[in-house]
């Protein structure tokens, strides 16, 4: 609820300010999210893997699910306990489009903390602060420097990219980049380091299944209160010049998919370009001994991108699957 009231708030005073880039709160959940360079009546689908580098479980499983499955993208964390290992398979796999997954919450920054006030712990200044409900409160109420995230933004990108991987895209961990201060800072970012693309991070089309599944009924509210922020997102990355999909499916879903639940995605996706985000890996020990609510999930997540059936469930609503290079 407080964060529900801090997001009114700033949209609120956003619109008294009369500032022609604030949200605006009638771009509602559900609306589809339209930009004009794509074209109508076709139906494309970026599916990416985020969290490439977490763990070499992780890391095995993506590499499969784009092999064997219809996996088309992938984001690498630049500081991860298996980073080096995700760089061999970025470029022994050079056509999976690999982008940065920009962490700013739950892990530890590349530059000097000290530099980061903002954005690291009250108590142990060398990590980021834990969870994105923390960082929502003081990204809406001011507290989060777009200078500082651009700083760690860029020094992420440019790891990647001094390790030898194209980056084709950003996203970010735990969707922070959905919020005004810490995408100024992104945006600046990737036009600094030649990045072209980044994730749209409102969900469109989970209203249609969400009802469907308990287990799903708090992370739809909890996406439906942010969306009130989607009008400034599309602003500012028009404005920066970036390309991004209409938007995302998947979100809601995600700790909790199932080949019923794609099934009724893929039966519900609207027309335009989309990413479907997804978190497949193997629960080994590396998994086990990190802080994360999605363990199990990620091996049934593996099993559906790489099932026959959900191949087909994509071909029969005419979906074309594309990566964030085709943008």
């Amino acid at each position: 609820m407080r964060l529900k009231r801090t997001v009114l708030e700033y949209t609120r005073c956003s619109k008294e300010r009369s500032n022609s880039t604030a949200p605006r709160l009638d771009h509602l959940f559900g609306t589809i999210l339209t930009f004009g360079c794509y074209t109508a009546r076709v139906r494309r689908l970026i599916i990416n893997a985020d969290d490439f580098g977490l763990t070499a479980g992780v890391n095995r499983a993506i590499v499969e699910a784009y092999e064997r499955g219809v996996l088309t993208s992938t984001t690498l964390m630049a500081n991860s306990l298996a980073f080096d290992d995700a760089v061999q398979l970025a470029k022994g796999h050079s056509s999976l489009s690999t982008g940065c997954h920009v962490v700013l919450v739950d892990g530890k920054p590349l530059i000097d903390p000290g530099r980061l006030p903002n954005l690291v712990d009250g108590k142990d200044r060398n990590s980021f602060r834990e969870g994105i409900s923390g960082f929502a409160i003081r990204a809406l109420s001011g507290r989060i420097d777009p200078d500082q995230v651009e700083a760690e933004t860029t020094a992420q990108i440019r790891k990647l990219q001094a390790y030898g991987v194209l980056v084709s895209h950003v996203d970010s961990h735990k969707h922070t980049h959905m919020f005004p201060a810490a995408l100024q800072g992104i945006l600046r970012a990737s036009r600094t380091c030649g990045v072209t693309a980044i994730r749209n991070p409102f969900e469109v089309v989970a209203a249609n299944f969400a009802r469907l599944q308990r287990g799903l009924w708090k992370r739809y509210a909890q996406v439906k209160t942010l969306h009130g922020l989607a009008g400034y997102f599309r602003k500012a990355v028009a404005k920066a010049g970036l390309r991004t999909p209409d938007g995302t499916l998947g979100i809601v879903a995600t700790g909790h998919l199932n080949p019923d639940l794609f099934r009724n995605i893929a039966e519900n996706m609207p027309e335009g370009t989309w990413e479907f985000v997804c978190h497949p890996g193997y629960l080994d020990a590396d998994l086990r001994s990190i802080t994360t609510r999605l363990r199990e999930s990620r091996v049934e997540e593996l099993a559906v991108l790489t099932s026959a059936d959900t191949r087909t469930a994509l071909e029969r609503r005419g979906v074309q699957l594309i990566s964030y290079r085709d943008l």
